[in-house]
């Protein structure tokens, strides 16, 4: 059941199933970027510089990275729902050793931790789905889903803000912990409740290491893959060296608070749920090759007004915009990644998942470096052409492999 084709004459799945997902999707957003609008308040906290305490988030995404390798096939083995479900009580464990860390060291192996337990929720998600959906009906399932992950994004970034204002850094995990304990609970019940094929479908057998190696290589044997990898390591890099860093950006040039800069923030969020509510047709009228051109354009120039702009006002259209621009593209990448192994897609998605947050890890680490010679003008910049150029390449690739395949 490569394509979830077999899935039209089977039982249905609760209906409430994906949008479970999304809550979890949600979760493991807000855990990534709630540090983002920290920092400056971590940096004053630990006696550090904003380099080097932007390594909470570079910790987070290596672990999520690299976990996504070993959640692959495991959740090829054993389930992709249950082991989502299991994900969800470890996230509330390593939520938790983030709220109680004593020092910066130990805060870094928690969100070391946290990293590695929530890579299993979006990339088993997608593969779930891929495995369930039909290809043609899969796309707007996809960006439907995405909006508990947008939604998150937002969310993490708004509480971080408030916590760096008003409370402690401490609080924002305190929640996370919370509200993965309440998901993880809808997630098993869901799981119970799901029809034999939704439970079984590439179910694999045997050693995972062995196993784990074997389907990787065999992922990484298709060119159309590779590129598709590839492409998503350099939209992480570049976007979110560059998103990272607007918070901070514009509590230091514009002199407004974190809350408000974090409030801005937020409206990348809308902009991926404009997309969300408008995906079908988007689908429909620009295609794959048209949408990740046009996102990479108007990510470049939402993050060019960002950091470019003379005020703080023009981050309102650009953050919205920038979330927009974001989901064309990186949907469109997610569609290509549950369809370029069908045979071994738990394992492919996972591989995607890991090149896009090892890309971020680079990226924001590189940008925590550049920063304190460039400045966050020159860095948002850097981001923004880097895109750019990222979705003219892919579009250009996609435009060919279509043809190659027609």
């Amino acid at each position: 059941m490569s394509d979830g084709s077999s899935a039209q004459s089977a039982p249905s799945i609760p209906a409430l199933a994906i949008p479970a997902l999304s809550l979890a999707a949600f979760g493991s957003a807000i855990s990534l970027r709630v540090t983002d609008p920290l920092l400056p308040r971590l940096a004053q906290e630990f006696g550090i510089s904003l380099g080097n305490v932007s390594y909470v988030i570079t910790a987070f995404s290596i672990a999520y990275g690299i976990s996504q390798l070993f959640f692959g096939p495991v959740g090829d083995r054993f389930g992709k729902y249950f082991v989502i479900s299991c994900a969800c009580v470890a996230c509330a464990l390593t939520a938790l050793l983030c709220a109680l860390a004593p020092s910066y060291p130990l805060l870094l192996v928690a969100r070391l931790l946290a990293g590695a337990t929530a890579a299993a929720i979006i990339p088993l998600s997608m593969a779930w789905i891929g495995d369930v959906v039909p290809y043609d009906e899969r796309q707007p399932v996809l960006a439907q889903f995405l909006i508990g992950q947008i939604v998150g994004i937002s969310a993490g970034v708004l509480l971080g803000g408030l916590a760096a204002d008003y409370f402690s850094w401490r609080v924002p995990f305190f929640g996370i912990s919370l509200c993965f304990v309440l998901i993880s609970l809808t997630l098993f019940s869901f799981n119970r409740r799901l029809p034999a094929y939704a439970l079984t479908t590439h179910k694999a057998e045997g050693a995972v290491v062995p196993r784990m190696i074997n389907e990787f290589r065999q992922v990484l044997s298709k060119p159309w893959a590779r590129i598709v990898l590839i492409t998503v390591f350099l939209e992480g890099g570049f976007l979110y060296g560059a998103f990272a860093f607007i918070a901070t950006h514009l509590h230091h040039k514009h002199q407004i608070s974190l809350t408000n800069a974090a409030s801005l923030v937020m409206l990348f969020g809308l902009g991926g749920l404009l997309y969300a509510s408008t995906s079908r047709k988007l689908v429909r009228n620009l295609g794959e090759k048209g949408l990740a051109l046009w996102g990479g354009i108007i990510i470049a120039a939402s993050f060019l007004t960002i950091g470019l702009a003379p005020s703080w006002w023009w981050a309102i259209p650009g953050c919205f915009a920038a979330g927009l621009g974001f989901y064309m593209l990186h949907n469109t990448l997610q569609i290509n990644a549950t369809q370029m192994a069908p045979e071994r897609r738990g394992a492919a998605v996972s591989a995607f998942a890991s090149f896009f947050y090892l890309g971020q890890s680079v990226g924001v680490g590189a940008a925590g470096l550049g920063i304190a010679y460039l400045g966050t003008s020159v860095v948002i910049t850097i981001g923004a052409i880097g895109v750019l150029l990222v979705a003219l390449n892919f579009s250009r690739l996609k435009s060919a492999h279509m043809t190659g395949n027609s």
